[in-house]
């Protein structure tokens, strides 16, 4: 008989199939607590008491996730986050002052089974100046657990939930002001696995969005203060995947090899903007949209809400270097929003002919790591920035933001570009001059080296005047041209005057 009374629930659709086959004896007894009170196993996702002793939960430090969960019962795990406020990089040579769930953002990845019992601990380091909390959206309970959060600096907050249901979820703070909160850095992703597990893949990678809001422009040196305005207006500065510019290219990219397969785990932490996720030479096998349970296929853009989620599946057959871009494209070429998987192995030209140009896609973030730029920043900022310097860290952003037009090597293409190599036409022009070409463009007919050269130059307005001199000191001092040295104050300079004749569109 004590069979027959979950067969008869099931059937008039009052207890989940999953909890049927949940125990050897059927449906779990139910738990009795300290307090005499009797859990009810009629909720969905509740899958018993947990079983065996308690596991610490280990945590994924960004782009890395914890391995699958290989077990087959619901279990206690202790989760122990602490909220760190630091200043890190969010670009080279600028820095910002983030508030962290672990001290990277996006947040430590955390990962429970279906049926888990979390006992999370959050902890405000002793030093911080803000009080926290933190929202997970995987919690089914007051604020998702930002209710029994709330936590003052050097003291720690403790609650319990039941994962009840599967699916990738964000977490962030919910402390006011909490767009505050978010905009600096408080987010993250809980994978709540379903009882089964996730399909087997080679690679997963965790990736998170978030855009950000500096008082100076976008790649302006030195500390940067979070600008309340310019949130509340929806016009960040930056948009990020984990944190910072530069997070996933060069020697921080993803990786993997030629038939294996790639999970990613996507979150969005906002706090404003939508995600339009792409990754650029690549099409999604399956994406679980929204974090949940249900996969669209052969998806090429997926959409993530700020404070969303998604997973993607698929097998990389062709080697090469994939661009992850967030495809409201100016935020990708002109605010961060920008990654790179690399692919290693054998080409497949019945499926791809190759000749891989990463250039057009990845800017200044095509070559390795822009270290000449950080190097020039602080000397800058210590006032013993050199000409040498100068001319490396215009080099590298030479190659990303002017050599698809002027070519690596500064010869131009016949007929289109001017050459800037043994130019005449530079040798000419007065310091102001050169300056204002890159700051307002040019139009109309030159002549260079005996040639005449009629097309358009937009001006290049999203450089800062630092990156402006920079690149103008590599060119004078390259390709044989005679020398010479541009510096931020006169770049500024000229910035303040109106355009002059001729410049422009």
């Amino acid at each position: 008989m004590s069979r027959l009374i979950p067969i008869m629930l099931l059937a008039a659709g009052l207890l989940p199939a999953n909890l049927l086959a949940a125990g050897a004896k059927g449906v779990p007894a139910p738990a009795t607590g300290k307090a005499g009170a009797v859990s009810t196993a009629l909720v969905p996702g509740d899958l018993g008491v947990p079983q065996g002793e308690p596991i610490h939960a280990v945590l994924g430090i960004p782009p890395n996730v914890p391995p699958p969960i290989n077990r087959n019962y619901p279990a206690k795990v202790i989760v122990e986050l602490e909220v760190v406020e630091k200043e890190m990089p969010i670009s080279e040579g600028v820095t910002y002052t983030y508030w962290t769930f672990g001290g990277t953002v996006p947040g430590s990845f955390i990962r429970v089974r279906q049926g888990d019992t979390v006992e999370f601990h959050l902890k405000n380091a002793p030093d911080n100046k803000m009080p926290h909390n933190i929202d997970l959206h995987g919690v089914t309970g007051p604020g998702g657990g930002a209710a029994s959060s709330f936590t003052a600096p050097g003291h720690e907050s403790q609650f319990t939930f039941k994962a009840l249901n599967a699916g990738l979820y964000v977490y962030h703070c919910a402390t006011a002001p909490v767009g505050m909160h978010v905009a600096n850095g408080m987010y993250g992703l809980i994978l709540i696995e379903p009882q089964e597990g996730l399909p087997k893949v080679d690679h997963e990678y965790y990736v998170m969005q978030g855009d950000f809001y500096t008082t100076g422009k976008y790649r302006e040196k030195g500390h940067q203060p979070f600008d309340m305005d310019a949130a509340i207006a929806e016009h960040p500065t930056y948009v990020l995947f984990n944190g910072r510019e530069g997070s996933l290219t060069g020697d921080h990219a993803l990786s993997a090899k030629v038939g294996e397969t790639v999970r990613l785990f996507v979150g969005n932490g906002g706090p404003n903007l939508v995600s339009s996720f792409h990754v650029i030479g690549e099409i999604f096998d399956k994406v679980y949209y929204e974090g949940g349970t249900h996969a669209q296929e052969n998806v090429q853009t997926t959409l993530i809400p700020a404070g969303g989620a998604m997973m993607a599946e698929f097998r990389v057959d062709v080697p090469g270097t994939y661009v992850l871009v967030d495809h409201s494209i100016f935020r990708a070429f002109n605010k961060g929003a920008l990654g790179m998987l690399k692919v290693d192995g054998p080409e497949n030209k019945a499926i791809y002919s190759g000749k891989e140009v990463d250039s057009v896609y990845l800017g200044d973030r095509a070559g390795d790591n822009l270290h000449a730029v950080a190097v020039a920043a602080k000397a800058n900022a210590s006032g013993t920035l050199s000409k040498d310097e100068q001319i490396k860290a215009g080099q590298q952003l030479f190659e990303g933001t002017c050599s698809v037009c002027h070519q690596s090597n500064g010869e131009g293409m016949s007929g289109v570009f001017p050459p800037l190599a043994k130019s005449d036409y530079l040798a000419k022009l007065s310091k102001d001059r050169l300056i204002s070409i890159p700051l307002h463009g040019l139009t109309g007919t030159v002549t260079v080296n005996g040639k005449d050269y009629n097309s358009v130059m937009p001006p290049m307005s999203q450089l800062t005047d630092d990156e402006v001199a920079n690149i103008l000191t590599y060119v004078l001092n390259s390709w044989s041209n005679a020398g010479g040295q541009v510096s931020k104050e006169e770049v500024g300079k000229v910035r303040a005057q109106p355009a002059a004749a001729g410049d422009g569109h």
